[in-house]
């Protein structure tokens, strides 16, 4: 099992530091964490789902009378500071009480749960994202998420479970409905270390098409990517990270078609598409990154950057051939990218603590399944 414990972190704080020897550990029944670290990133969400501020509002008005607060806007994922996070907390939640249900805070984990996702709230948001106004709002990392959280409840059996999923399902139309329009008009994909890259938000619509088994949302999903994809060569991944990066624009990339193309396709297109990379895993050329200000909330967008690349690492070296010169190496890199990352998770500041949980989970465990 993949263990995580308590230390004092690198940024003066309580942070989580994980053995490095651990993801040679990770077995395949309940892959994770130390229950108390999963009780404790529950806390963090718990905390975050009802603040409601301080808040990041970017919305389209196109009256006076359209402003609101928050909550009145957004009645079941108003808190964590804006939507997206809201709604990736409340996967988090989901995903703690399914891996873990021994932790002693589960009981509250579910009700915050029932609280926010009842029908009548889920069904003011899906009328709010239904306003030609708001077409661009959340598009499409908020969207990305709030699908990864419907596939969460939909693998669930649980009966509280069951009724959530089905809460959401106006909401998820409106959003699935908003994708299959705006993908056929994406000129060019966006590129960039932040929210709105395109190929983190294709991977996840693509992962939610696959496990709905919706076949033309699939297949839209795999067009466009090798549409913009497909022809990469040898990204100048020496450009990144920018500052405020929580992402890699190169590793979402090569995250996703991962998923799209076959094995040996795969395989060819990413060795033309990172032509130098065994020399740049192990020049510094790709490393991790320390977080200067923890209390910053764009310079903490970092610590997400260390988290993200460690995902993205260890699924490109699962999706290769176990023989691969490049998978050892691939997955050294993940782990040390998730070591830096997990230092600054509950680090007692809100900039980042109302959102790195997730991250930190989504990588924990996809380190452990796939390693």
């Amino acid at each position: 099992m993949l263990r995580v414990w308590f230390s004092v972190g690198v940024v003066g704080c309580l942070g989580l530091v994980i053995n490095n020897a651990s993801a040679q550990e990770a077995t395949s029944g309940r892959q994770g964490m130390e229950d108390s670290i999963a009780e404790q990133w529950g806390e963090l969400v718990l905390k975050g789902v009802d603040t409601e501020f301080p808040t990041k509002l970017s919305l389209m008005y196109t009256s006076e009378t359209q402003i609101r607060r928050p909550r009145n806007h957004f009645p079941a994922f108003f808190g964590c500071f804006d939507w997206h996070s809201s709604v990736h907390g409340h996967w988090v939640l989901v995903r703690l009480l399914r891996k873990y249900p021994q932790i002693e805070n589960a009981d509250r984990l579910r009700a915050a749960l029932a609280n926010h996702l009842t029908a009548e709230k889920l069904a003011k948001e899906a009328e709010f994202f239904a306003r030609d106004e708001q077409k661009t709002f959340e598009r499409m990392y908020g969207w990305a998420w709030l699908l990864r959280l419907v596939m969460e409840l939909d693998s669930w059996e649980d009966s509280d479970a069951k009724v959530w999923r089905q809460n959401l399902a106006p909401l998820e139309k409106v959003l699935v409905q908003r994708i299959e329009d705006y993908l056929p008009k994406l000129s060019y994909p966006i590129r960039i270390g932040q929210h709105t890259d395109t190929a983190f938000a294709l991977g996840q619509i693509h992962d939610y098409a696959v496990a709905m088994e919706l076949k033309p949302l699939e297949r839209l999903v795999n067009k466009r990517s090798k549409e913009f994809y497909g022809a990469d060569l040898a990204f100048p991944v020496q450009y990144e990270p920018s500052g405020h990066d929580f992402f890699s624009s190169c590793w979402n990339e090569a995250d996703l078609m991962r998923r799209v193309l076959p094995q040996k396709e795969f395989e060819l297109w990413f060795s033309k598409f990172l032509p130098q990379l065994a020399t740049q895993l192990t020049d510094g050329t790709i490393s991790p990154v320390v977080v200067s200000d923890v209390t910053d909330p764009k310079i903490v967008h970092l610590a997400g950057l260390n988290l993200s690349r460690a995902w993205c690492l260890q699924s490109v070296a699962a999706a290769l051939p176990h023989q691969h010169s490049l998978v050892n190496a691939l997955s050294q890199s993940a782990q040390r990218h998730l070591d830096a990352g997990l230092q600054y998770i509950n680090s007692g500041h809100y900039e980042g603590d109302h959102w790195l949980a997730t991250f930190g989970l989504y990588a924990v465990e996809k380190i452990a399944i796939e390693n």
